[in-house]
This record gives structure tokens, sequence and C-alpha cells, in this order.
């Protein structure tokens, strides 16, 4: 079922869903199991599925260091078709610009029809980590906007070198980025939600915050993005502190701020294990009030580790 069905059918009722990261190549997917039934029995209508784009490895051969390119987390697209199988749940790959040639991506959507997944994530992803800017793939988009048009254009049919009628295949529902408190790279959140705008008018059909910490933040993204004319559903991406090195880690990655009451709860915590509580119960909070203002989904990112979540659900669902 498409994502906006999900929304539909339950009705104003708000949903609960997560994100997960592929295990490293060579790792068993069953920790990845572990790690999602606990969270199955909140009936997750959808599991997002990240994609990690290629970055560059040095392996020593003959004495030299050798510069290798590869993916350390493979595995997007069978990790979504096992998840779905196990446990019935709808599943959502992310599509990426970067790391892959506009055939590459077709290919991609070939084996997602095939596979009946009828959700996909249109991002342009992160710059390589040896890379300030982000440089578009040869062959490939540089912007989301792209990336939704050519998802769309398969929707209507028309391939990169062919157009073909058929009714067989499902055509996709598409969730787009945005960002509360703006893209880094973006000269204003004005401009940003723009971009945002570009995304829905080409097809996107659902959007899925960045995550952030002051749900103030999230309403006046909310009410910008109506007032720009942006219709679709907006759900809150939410992840909950876990370590205290994420105060100058998110900021730095991510370019967003933190509550000052939050920072001052994690900076009195003598350990990792009281930050982590701190972490879910301000997350606890931030939910509570999203869903009392009538969210659709509450998206958390698990990034492998449910135990923080699992918490969380408990106390809202």
């Amino acid at each position: 079922m498409k994502i906006t069905d999900h929304i539909q059918k339950a009705n104003g009722e708000t949903l609960f869903s997560f994100e997960i990261v592929p295990p490293v190549k060579g790792k068993s997917i069953q920790e990845l199991y572990r790690n999602i039934d606990p969270l199955m029995e909140f009936k997750p209508p959808f599991i997002d599925v990240t994609t990690s784009r290629e970055e560059y490895i040095y392996k020593e051969k003959d004495g030299l260091l050798d510069k290798k390119l590869t993916r350390t987390r493979p595995g997007t697209l069978g990790i979504c078709a096992s998840l779905k199988h196990k446990y019935n749940v709808d599943t959502v790959p992310h599509v990426l610009c970067g790391g892959f040639t506009k055939e590459e991506t077709e290919y991609l959507l070939v084996d997602c029809q095939y596979l009946e997944i009828e959700n996909v994530m249109a991002l342009r992803g992160d710059a390589r980590k040896e890379e300030k800017y982000f440089t578009p793939t040869k062959g490939g988009h540089q912007y989301a906007t792209d990336l939704v048009e050519q998802i769309q254009n398969i929707n209507e049919g028309n391939y990169l070198h062919d157009s073909i009628e058929s009714t067989d295949l499902n055509s996709f529902c598409i969730g787009v980025a945005g960002y509360p408190e703006k893209h880094m790279e973006a000269p204003s959140l004005q401009s940003d939600l723009k971009r945002l705008k570009q995304k829905v008018d080409l097809g996107a059909d659902y959007v899925v915050t960045q995550m952030f910490f002051d749900n103030q933040k999230f309403f006046a993204f909310v009410k910008a993005a109506r007032e720009m004319g942006i219709d679709v559903p907006i759900i809150p991406g939410i992840k909950p502190i876990a370590v205290k090195r994420h105060l100058q880690l998110l900021p730095q990655v991510f370019s967003i701020d933190l509550p000052q009451d939050l920072i001052d709860a994690v900076e009195a915590c003598n350990n990792n294990k009281e930050v982590r509580k701190v972490g879910v119960e301000w997350a606890i909070q931030q939910s509570k009030e999203l869903r009392e203002a009538g969210v659709p989904v509450l998206h958390y990112y698990s990034m492998g580790k449910s135990d923080n979540i699992e918490a969380i659900a408990k106390e809202l669902f």
C-alpha cells in the first residue's frame, strides 16, 4: 500500500514508523531482525531502509596504499524485500542521486516494481567523505528534483529510452526530504521551501523532515510550506539523543540547533546511559506534542538500535 493510502486509511490517527540502516557488508541480517522484532508490536505500516553511496577506502598492496571505490552498506533492496516478506510490512527504499547513474536508477526502480514495492524516498544524498561539496555522479542526477522527475516519468510509462504502455506495473508513491531548519547548502529557508515546492509539483507525494529537537521549528516550517502551496502530508523525523558526543556531532553534520534545556540536561549526565534516558524522555515529550497537533506519522531514526525507540513507542502507541 502507498504511504499516502496508509495515512488516509488511518483517518487522522497518528501512525508509527521508523528508518533502519543496512548492516555493514559481510554482517548477518539476523541482528537487524533482532532490533526490528520489538518494534513490530507497535504496528508500523512502513519501514524506511537507507541507501549508502560509494566511498573510497585504502588497502595496503605491496607496501603501498591502493585507493578503491566501494559501498560498505549495500543491500538496501534485498533488505526491503526480506522485511516485506518476513513482517508483511511496506518498505521504502531510499533512492539517491549520488553514486548512481540514471540507468542504474531506472534498473533499481524496475526491480522495485517486480518486488511490488510501491514507495520510494527520493534524495540527492550527501557528498562523499573526501568532498566538501556534492558532486553529481557522471551520468547521474545533480538534484533531487531531477530524480523525482525520473521516477514520475516511469510512473507514466516513460523510461530513459522507451515509452511503454502498461497497466501491469505499480506506480510509485514518492517521498522527499524537508528541512525545518533549512538544508545546510540553501541560502535561506524560503529558497529551500521553493525547492521543496518544485519537488512536489514534479510528483512528490509526501515529505519526511530531517531530525529536529524544537517542535516550534517544525510547526513554523509546516505553516510556511502550506502558505507556499505545499499540500502533501509532512511527516516529522525524530531522533533521540543517545550519547554525549551528539551535542557536537548533530549540529555539525546536520546543521541543526539544539534547545538549551536539552543541552543542559545532557551535560548534567554522568555517562551515556543517563544521556540515553534524557534522549528518550525528550523524544517522548516531542512526540506527544506532535501527535496532539495531528501529525500523520511519527517517524523515528533508529540508526540500527531499537531499545530507545521501543521505550518511546511504549509511551505513545
